[in-house]
């Protein structure tokens, strides 16, 4: 049986986190990359006793899971070696001219971490977004501190990796408490430690709930921080008549398998599809239909997941005018979620919020516009997303501006001809979007560019050069891009 920790632990962990920052904050880019590369390497290290764990814990099938470990070392590598190229501390350097009037000072700028996050593990990501994920890498990564609070859905895995980490600090004689591992089911641990005056930042990946608790908790201390929540999304798809009736099978197969992957546990699941009405659109619903009918129930992640996702997408189905198109066969099991797509038309979606509300799990509502300016009024009352997506022509998407104008404001990554579910691990992902897919929208929480959340700018003026740090230096030691004088450079001064 695992027990909450206590407050004093609380306590304890979070003083201990702050003494362990001081002298991490000003490790080298180097030591922060030799740690994130352990960590991977004692993760894969773990071999197949924490694949075992993990499936128990979250029903997630083993080749997913291996899949995932996979990615998460793929992560930890990957921002270690963003980390040592230093592109993240975004270097600029002004330099001095005594001869201006009034006179320039020298002036340069880098990035500091900002202390100790909190991370908070998510339920349907055990690798990849928990103990040891993105939230984790990219803060070690900045030179910040970690204490994790394992999600209590599957504590022993949470451990595990846990263990994984501290062997890895271990092995490089790093101190212990730079990485600090918590349990804590109960509201008031999460509450206690965002809200404790050593957390400078808190990372998190969860539901709308979750995040927005977390944030106004932190904006209820005396010195208000940051918290970089992803919160989930509807993640809109938008049909064009010309591309659907082009290959209307193989986009409804495209479909049926992306709202089913993983049971539809993912953030991007796609939980909202938006035609105009017309015999291709009809042929869509119906192959769209039959598809999902044909695919097995699957267990989700717990008994709670489940439970929720029954009873919301029920309420959706209560609604006013919104039709029940296809339903899996339900399995007697209350663990297991059995996919289900309903349709709606575009007045009705209009006229009630509730239903543009995300449904977690295998679920998509299909709505049906009566033409173009309907489409665009829909995407208009939509919130913010982690991703739209656009089944269009070129000639569409040209003809359509104005509508795929007012999609763009509303994502945070634009999809042409594809599906959202699979977020790449790279430099240019951005997964993140405007509220309340994410409280910020300038951030990511996948690839090196996550970095950024846990640091801060600093300028240093009129400093010698032995005193500033090594990337602001003349010689430029490190041997990283910087913007010298306005210009992008490697060179010395």
């Amino acid at each position: 049986m695992i027990k909450d920790a206590s407050l004093q632990e609380v306590e304890a962990a979070m003083s201990a986190s702050k003494q362990a920052f001081i002298h991490y904050a000003h490790t080298s880019l180097k030591e922060r990359a030799a740690l994130m590369r352990s960590i991977a390497i004692e993760l894969d290290g773990l071999g197949d006793e924490v694949i075992q764990q993990a499936m128990q814990e979250t029903n997630l099938p083993e080749a997913r899971l291996k899949g995932e470990r996979a990615r998460t070392i793929f992560q930890l590598n990957s921002y270690a070696a963003a980390c040592e190229r230093g592109e993240w501390l975004e270097v600029s350097i002004d330099t001095a001219n005594p001869e201006r009037v009034p006179p320039k000072p020298d002036v340069r700028k880098t990035k500091l971490p900002l202390g100790p996050v909190v991370v908070f593990g998510s339920s349907n990501f055990p690798f990849a977004f928990s103990t040891a994920g993105g939230d984790t890498a990219s803060a070690l990564a900045a030179g910040c501190t970690v204490v994790v609070k394992a999600h209590p859905a599957h504590p022993l895995t949470s451990s595990l990796v846990a263990g994984a980490v501290k062997k890895a600090l271990k092995k490089l004689s790093m101190d212990e408490n730079i990485f600090i591992h918590l349990h804590g089911a109960s509201n008031s641990i999460g509450e206690s430690l965002v809200k404790h005056p050593v957390t400078k930042a808190v990372g998190f990946t969860g539901s709308f709930q979750g995040g927005m608790a977390l944030f106004q908790w932190a904006n209820q201390r005396p010195e208000p921080i940051p918290v970089f929540a992803e919160m989930g999304s509807v993640n809109p798809v938008f049909l064009f008549s010309e591309k659907l009736s082009q290959q209307t099978d193989s986009i409804a197969h495209q479909y049926a398998e992306s709202i089913t992957l993983g049971v539809g546990q993912f953030c991007t699941n796609p939980g909202i599809i938006i035609g105009v009405k017309s015999t291709a659109f009809n042929s869509f619903i119906e192959l769209l239909a039959s598809k999902v009918s044909a695919m097995s129930a699957g267990k989700m992640l717990h008994a709670g997941i489940a439970s929720a996702y029954k009873l919301k997408s029920k309420e959706v189905l209560t609604q006013q005018d919104v039709q029940l198109v296809a339903a899996s066969t339900p399995q007697d099991d209350s663990i297991y979620g059995n996919p289900v797509i309903a349709k709606v038309d575009g007045t009705r979606f209009l006229s009630n919020p509730l239903l543009m509300d995300e449904v977690f799990g295998p679920f998509s509502l299909v709505v049906q516009c009566e033409d173009i300016e309907q489409m665009k009024s829909v995407a208009d009352a939509l919130p913010g997303q982690l991703t739209s997506t656009l089944i269009a022509t070129d000639q569409e998407i040209t003809a359509n501006k104005e509508l795929v104008n007012v999609i763009l404001s509303k994502c945070g990554r634009l999809i042409l001809n594809g599906v959202p579910t699979g977020v790449e691990v790279g430099l240019a992902m951005h997964h993140g979007g405007p509220f309340p897919a994410t409280t910020d929208s300038r951030f990511t929480s996948v690839g090196a560019d996550a970095i950024k959340r846990f640091a801060r700018p600093i300028s240093y003026q009129n400093y010698s050069d032995a005193l500033l740090p090594d990337e602001l230096k003349n010689k430029n030691p490190l041997n990283i891009w910087r913007v010298v004088n306005d210009v992008f450079t490697k060179d010395k001064l």
